[in-house]
């Protein structure tokens, strides 16, 4: 059975089907995903949880959220460059988070990438950022899985070091940092339902 495109909570707001079931999706849908976010921390975050969640889905990641930021530190990026073998060895065991190696590499390694950028991680990321769309999406089909600007983010940020930094994964990163607003046209947090 599809997903519907458009859920009413018991609160009487329409909001986008995947975000209107699960208690943490409603509130990361209502509170984080599509807000333009700029801190530089809390953008090093998201690339390194968008990477962990290639192949998963996001609520497997959104839960264990509470979890990655205690073993990465915070997502302090000097912190977590500073992480050895010993700390990867460590994480494998631990059934909180994601246990992939390739995954918790990238994570370390991506805060290298991020202390050695010749600017800061937030301007680098905005740069790509497209201009804002004229109407919402009305549906699901209509929301792209990559653009030309989250490709290009991608290429950049692997030729700084990045890695798990795919053109798809650097398009959600793009939604959930709200660098593009996908939140569909009749959600009550689309761009068109806000402005109104």
């Amino acid at each position: 059975m599809p997903r519907p495109e458009i859920v009413v909570g018991d609160d009487g707001l329409a909001r986008c089907g995947w975000g209107a079931t699960d208690p943490e999706y409603r509130r990361y849908h209502d509170e984080e995903w599509g807000t333009p976010q700029h801190d530089p921390v809390r953008l090093f975050e998201k690339v390194c949880l968008e990477g962990f969640q290639a192949g998963l889905s996001w609520i497997t990641i959104l839960r264990r959220r509470p979890a990655f930021r205690e073993v990465f530190h915070g997502f302090d990026a000097e912190r977590v460059a500073a992480m050895t073998d010993d700390d990867v060895s460590r994480l494998l065991g631990d059934e909180r988070i994601i246990r992939h190696r390739g995954k918790i590499e990238a994570t370390i390694q991506n805060a290298r990438a991020t202390l050695e950028l010749d600017l800061p991680i937030d301007e680098l990321l905005w740069s790509f950022a497209p201009a804002r769309r004229g109407v919402a999406p009305a549906t699901f089909a209509e929301v792209p899985a990559t653009t030309q600007e989250s490709a290009a983010m991608s290429k950049e940020l692997r030729r700084r070091g990045f890695r798990f930094v795919g053109p798809t994964t650097m398009y959600a990163l793009m939604q959930a940092a709200g660098m593009v607003d996908d939140h569909l046209a009749a959600c009550h947090r689309s761009a068109s339902a806000v402005a109104a």
